[in-house]
């Protein structure tokens, strides 16, 4: 049992104000048949104070409507992926197989919520929750990597941040729904520092995946300037020995950030299907881990209704029998 009340504390307390009142009133009452009728009254205030205070029974029940999939695309735009080493002739840019990746994990999860978040030298949300798949195969065909001049190396920990605050959004906001994560990177990290581990987020987290893009020999990557045409752009060299610039995947950085994040690694080659990757997507799991769980409270009532039935009858009697009572002493009156 517990209570709910049924108006705001300053109500309940007038009316607490009058049951004292009454009470003061009862007391100071003379003959016995003003002091019944107040004895009356104050029980008829203080049953309808107690129904104010709202005796519940709290019910708890599990939502069975629809759960809606929230996706978040955490892509890696930092020069790295430009490197020319992925698809079967391995001269294909990494962020070529992230467009496919994000076009094909959108079409594998059909009617959720997408949002993308993009990093290299900082990171941004590029889109919010969004219904629309097609705004998300828009943003994946038009995306491009950073600007050479602007770079400042790379750590995988940059979109951290904004991925906490997404998921705790989603989990604050849409408490039903699966969250699932796609961390499409290279791995690699060519800025100072230890990234940080994203363990913290695991709980928000489930399921999705770590994608990899490169290869452990490494490939070169142009330099990019939205001026300069593509094909006019130079590779990017090694600053200390002035040999070709190399970029290579480190797997080890994956594995680890999909280890603490709670979902599987996946290394990308070249572009293949992808439904694996959601093919145990269970809404049930939703039920069982509380999110679904809705509590609610069943007032109880009726037993203060019955008792003050019987006080109201018992009024309306005392009534009737002192209006009798003075209507016989008139008759008795008269000449």
């Amino acid at each position: 049992m517990t209570f709910q009340p049924l108006a705001p504390w300053y109500v309940l307390v007038a009316v607490a104000a009058l049951v004292a009142l009454s009470g003061v009133l009862a007391a100071r009452a003379g003959d016995a048949a003003g002091r019944w009728g107040w004895v009356r009254r104050l029980a008829l205030c203080a049953v309808l104070l107690a129904a104010g205070l709202g005796p519940s029974v709290p019910e708890t029940t599990t939502d069975r409507s629809v759960t809606v999939v929230d996706v978040f695309f955490v892509v890696d735009r930092t020069g790295s992926m430009a490197a020319e080493d992925y698809g079967a002739g391995r001269d294909q840019e990494r962020l070529d197989g992230v467009r496919h990746d994000v076009q094909a994990l959108t079409e594998a999860v059909p009617g959720a919520r997408y949002s993308v978040i993009t990093f290299d030298s900082q990171a941004a949300r590029q889109l919010p929750l969004t219904a629309d798949a097609r705004a998300i195969g828009a943003w994946a065909q038009t995306f491009r990597r950073e600007i050479s001049l602007y770079s400042q190396g790379s750590l995988t920990d940059r979109p951290l941040a904004e991925l906490t605050a997404a998921l705790e959004g989603s989990a604050e906001q849409h408490p039903a729904s699966l969250r699932l994560v796609f961390f499409l990177s290279d791995g690699e990290q060519t800025a100072s520092g230890t990234p940080r581990s994203f363990a913290a987020l695991e709980p928000l987290v489930d399921g999705g995946a770590v994608l990899g893009y490169g290869t452990p020999e490494g490939g070169q990557m142009k330099e990019y300037d939205p001026d300069v045409p593509p094909e006019e752009a130079a590779y990017l060299e090694d600053p200390e020995t002035g040999e070709p610039g190399l970029s290579r995947i480190d797997e080890g950085v994956l594995r680890g950030l999909a280890e603490q994040l709670g979902v599987p690694y996946e290394y990308r080659a070249e572009p293949s299907d992808l439904t694996h990757l959601v093919a145990d997507l269970d809404p049930d799991q939703v039920a069982a881990d509380g999110r679904r769980t809705v509590t609610t409270y069943r007032p109880v009532v009726w037993p203060l209704a019955l008792v003050l039935a019987a006080l109201l009858a018992w009024e309306a009697w005392a009534f009737v029998v002192v209006e009798a009572r003075e209507r016989g002493s008139g008759r008795r009156a008269r000449p």
